[in-house]
């Protein structure tokens, strides 16, 4: 495969992710959590050993310093064998790190970044509901404020993870009667409080991880559950539009490339080892095509995720580029593993193999993060073309 031209430290990031993928993510054990549907969260445990999970964390918190392509990276080289893995990592840099850097409150900054950093703590995203998908605006749990407590009622939806995690970073209607984007806030939501269920459902991929239906009934919870403190009441659209969206977008590709590797990666083995009418399959012309479109949209997919991402690290946002990032690497990813399956013939279509795990998990990347269609949708009318 083609490398990228990285920094030094992301270079042997890599390399130690490759030594820790080999001796604690074996293939064997990503194809049985596959098939299990198990979270293996001691191999998490280990790997929160690395300092790896501070790379969305300031210092002064205890982390290694926010470092978007460096976080990318970890999620690329643990998609590549497991999503098992990859996706509870996200939950802890991302979705729990990145969004209580961008948009805590300081005590809630001091208390839980430093145990985000050590890999102690994950949250699910419970954003989407039954009846509501990319129309975030219209969610329709409630929170109400009683005296110093809140009180949560409502559904969440494809909540992947909830019952593993320590929170559900939960999007709520907290002014019923208030103006659209003006009447959303965050809450925290420990999954063991009383009034909370979680029914997991089984899906077609992204498995290891539980994809799942979280039911609120007249959950209490304390005041200092509400993200960013008192002060962020009703501003939930903002914290919500804010750099963490822009992360979501770019971790999903992130997901996507390392997919997209693995499948290039077998297949081109494959067609080097499976010999037909007296010579390796790569030697026809139709394989190679197929093999050189797949490694030239897997190159270009990392070279613009990653130059993507380095522009996280700096000020403002940058909602275009990363819908395109996401857009593009998800699309190829689809593209390429359904081609890498035709390379391998049957033994791509069988599950002793993990070709067919790969197209199972990529097909849902052009949906997680905002559709395809959102995407779309979010390019042109952030460019500003007349509607």
């Amino acid at each position: 495969m083609l490398e990228l031209a990285e920094p030094e430290h992301i270079r042997l990031l890599r390399d130690t992710l490759r030594r820790f993928v080999d001796k604690e993510m074996p293939r064997e054990a990503a194809a049985r959590w596959d098939r299990e549907d198990v979270f293996p969260r001691d191999v998490f445990d280990k790997l929160a050993e690395l300092g790896v999970c501070g790379l969305t964390v300031p210092e002064e918190y205890g982390g290694a310093g926010v470092d978007i392509p460096a976080c990318m990276a970890v999620i690329e080289e643990l998609s590549r064998r497991s999503l098992a893995v990859s996706v509870p990592y996200i939950m802890c840099t991302c979705y729990a790190g990145m969004n209580i850097t961008e948009v805590g409150s300081e005590a809630q900054k001091r208390e839980l970044l430093p145990k985000i950093a050590e890999g102690k703590l994950i949250f699910a995203y419970g954003l989407t509901e039954p009846d509501i998908g990319s129309d975030l605006g219209s969610v329709k749990t409630t929170a109400v404020r009683d005296g110093d407590e809140l009180i949560i009622n409502g559904a969440k939806r494809f909540c992947s993870g909830a019952d593993e995690a320590d929170y559900i970073y939960a999007l709520v209607c907290s002014d019923r009667a208030g103006p659209r984007y003006k009447n959303l806030s965050f809450v925290l939501i420990p999954p063991t409080a009383p009034g909370v269920s979680v029914t997991a459902f089984e899906c077609m991929g992204v498995r290891g991880i539980h994809t799942t239906d979280v039911n609120l009934d007249n959950v209490r919870l304390p005041l200092a559950n509400l993200v960013g403190g008192e002060a962020a009441w009703n501003r939930g659209w903002d914290m919500l539009a804010g750099p963490g969206l822009d992360v979501e977008k770019i971790e999903v590709a992130a997901i996507a490339l390392g997919i997209a590797w693995a499948a290039t990666e077998d297949a081109w083995n494959y067609a080097q080892e499976r010999k037909q009418f007296g010579k390796a399959i790569g030697n026809y012309q139709s394989i190679r095509h197929m093999l050189a479109d797949m490694q030239a949209k897997l190159y270009t997919a990392r070279t613009l995720v990653y130059q993507v991402a380095g522009k996280l690290d700096g000020e403002g946002r940058h909602g275009v580029e990363t819908a395109i990032a996401k857009l593009m690497a998800t699309e190829y990813c689809t593209e390429i593993t359904l081609a890498a399956q035709k390379v391998m013939g049957a033994y791509g279509y069988a599950s002793e193999f993990p070709m067919e795990r790969y197209v199972r998990d990529s097909l849902a990347l052009p949906i997680f993060g905002g559709s395809s269609a959102i995407q779309r949708n979010n390019i042109v009318n952030w460019m500003g073309l007349p509607k």
